[in-house]
């Protein structure tokens, strides 16, 4: 495997951890909340208030996003393949065994009895029982992970996107915008142009909802997602928006990221997506060295990156 292959890789995998570690900093904030707590901006993981919320993780650890992120590579270590229900399994594993942050949907899916046998049926028993209008952004947080395995066939990082998604969100808009992600994943690792139409093409094989997010993507202007809006803040259309924006408009990793967790909202799962776009982009190497060392588990990353990459070659 080329070395600028691999350094795009380990860019996606720090870059998720580093948004989702840093992006806890305003996570659930309004913009005048955000404005109050970091009047000079963010700069490291030490900067992070310690309120109730924030202070139940440690300085430099990551939440529930890379958490489950994790579970989905330590699957894919395991069975050398993409198997939804091990990867659901993995998941209510950790669920049981203490992690925390997890989302309303999310949480009610695991819940389900059996789940695990059949994950996309209790996902499908939740959304209906929310009269089909949940899309939150439960699954896209941890969906970038699935742009790297079988990276050379789109056609496979959709299908595989699909399947693990629907463990837990079943909604046509959360799977879209994970297929959107991955797909934005699998051209940068491939070389492939992005454009606009391409994109808005695969969103509406899934939910015609989902193209109006994309263009605002395409806005040179963050504030339009008002991503510390209180009422849909954990929006899956929103977090794939901001990922977008990301892409086209930051000018650096460190940047990009600090941008949209100054917009406050569910800022944690935006920077965690965003971040693995933009590492993916810059590359690791470009990724600023503190982010990367005061990382909690910094050697956990690398020595899965490292297991990863060799099942790759």
């Amino acid at each position: 495997m080329k070395s600028n292959l691999q350094d795009k890789i380990k860019g996606i995998i720090f870059g998720q951890a580093i948004g989702d570690a840093l992006g806890l900093a305003t996570e659930f904030m309004t913009l005048t909340e955000v404005k109050e707590n970091y009047p000079n901006g963010l700069e490291t993981y030490s900067d992070i208030i310690q309120d109730n919320h924030r202070s139940r993780w440690e300085i430099g650890d990551w939440t529930d996003d890379t958490d489950q992120f994790l579970c989905i590579i330590d699957s894919i270590l395991e069975k050398r393949a993409i198997d939804e229900k091990h990867i659901a399994q993995k998941i209510l594993s950790w669920y049981q065994n203490g992690g925390m942050g997890v989302g309303t949907a999310t949480n009610n899916v695991l819940r389900i009895p059996q789940y695990t046998s059949n994950p996309h049926k209790a996902a499908e028993m939740v959304w209906n029982m929310s009269r089909k209008n949940n899309a939150s952004n439960g699954a896209i947080m941890r969906t970038s992970i699935l742009g790297i395995w079988e990276y050379k066939s789109f056609e496979k990082i959709k299908i595989n996107t699909e399947n693990v998604c629907k463990i837990t969100h079943y909604d046509p808009r959360c799977v879209g915008s994970c297929v959107i992600i991955t797909y934005i994943i699998y051209c940068i690792l491939n070389d492939i142009e992005i454009i606009q139409d391409s994109l808005i093409e695969i969103a509406n094989e899934y939910d015609n909802r989902i193209e109006e997010y994309i263009l605002l993507g395409y806005k040179n202007d963050l504030s339009l997602l008002d991503l510390g809006n209180e009422t849909n803040l954990g929006y899956t259309l929103k977090t794939m928006s901001a990922a977008i924006w990301a892409f086209n408009y930051a000018l650096d990793y460190k940047s990009g990221i600090q941008q949209i967790i100054l917009e406050g909202g569910d800022s944690d799962t935006n920077a965690a997506v965003a971040g693995s776009v933009l590492g993916a982009k810059f590359t690791y190497t470009k990724i600023p060295n503190y982010l990367i060392d005061q990382l909690l588990y910094k050697s956990q990353l690398d020595e899965k990156i490292e297991q990863l990459l060799t099942l790759l070659k």
